[in-house]
């Protein structure tokens, strides 16, 4: 792998992992239609999503470092038995990301029967036409004004649910937290940095699991190639949430509504004329391309 095709998927990474358009979904058109497979050494994969890891951390690191000290404090109090007369914020949002993950446990027995669906283009046009409705819907409700101070286990507990049915490819998993978290009345920049924080366990815990399977396959990189992909992901990554907060806040998150309910349409479309061809614009793409 050359040092620009490092950058570049490193790029493309830290940009698709947190703008609400379905990384998964574009990944899946992109083979189907070319008809291929990314081979990428999967320590490199595990490095990329590390960048974006470490975007997440370096843009809410306030808010992470109140976590910690307060998961601290609260081991403390629970082994003297104690507890505050008011539970701390940043105590609760730990508690609020708890339960915000447990609906993706639900997910697990049936992993790879949706990872199958990136092979059915149908399915990703339609889920890519689902995520703009919910971004039009996230653009067009009225301002909600919960935070991590008066947030209900409910409303954190419907977004767990948006982010589980984001593991379907076309679903994005930044636009259907986000989304959902306003259509429960949170308030906007709060819906974005807690759809992100929120991201934070499941992307470590599928990493460490994808590390085990890079220990055993070989690093299959340089490691300079490598950092220069994780360095891409994080800068982008750091670029992309930034964007995302400035959208949301001016009220121009329909950009991305607008965008993923085109795509999906023409991909609803494309997957039909597949069917009915024979996979003839696949032959008609790939023939154009050799």
């Amino acid at each position: 792998m050359t040092y620009f095709s490092s950058f570049l998927l490193g790029l493309v990474q830290g940009v698709a992992e947190f703008l609400p358009i379905s990384s998964s979904g574009h990944l899946a058109i992109a083979q189907n239609l070319l008809n291929i497979k990314t081979e990428v050494p999967e320590f490199f994969d595990v490095l990329l999503h590390l960048g974006t890891l470490v975007a997440v951390f370096v843009a809410y690191w306030r808010d992470i470092c109140d976590m910690v000290v307060e998961l601290i404090h609260g081991v403390s109090d629970l082994a003297h038995s104690s507890t505050p007369a008011q539970v701390p914020p940043a105590r609760r949002l730990i508690l609020l990301i708890i339960i915000g993950t447990l609906p993706l446990f639900a997910v697990l027995p049936i992993h790879k029967k949706v990872q199958a669906l990136s092979n059915n283009m149908i399915f990703i046009g339609a889920a890519l036409v689902v995520t703009g409705f919910l971004l039009f819907a996230c653009d067009l409700v009225r301002k909600g004004r919960k935070t991590e101070r008066n947030a209900t286990v409910l409303d954190v507990l419907v977004v767990g649910v948006g982010q589980a049915i984001a593991t379907m490819p076309g679903i994005s998993r930044s636009g259907s937290t986000i989304s959902v978290g306003q259509l429960c009345g949170l308030e906007r920049s709060y819906a974005v940095s807690y759809s992100f924080i929120l991201g934070l366990p499941a992307v470590l815990a599928a990493g460490i699991l994808d590390l085990h399977d890079a220990a055993t396959a070989g690093i299959g990189i340089e490691w300079g190639t490598a950092l220069i992909g994780m360095a891409a992901a994080l800068i982008f990554g750091l670029l992309a949430i930034r964007l995302v907060n400035y959208l949301i806040k001016s009220d121009k998150f329909r950009i991305f509504a607008i965008y993923t309910l085109v795509l999906g349409s023409v991909v609803v479309i494309l997957g039909i004329v597949e069917k009915l061809t024979g996979n003839a614009v696949q032959a008609f793409i790939t023939g154009l391309i050799h």
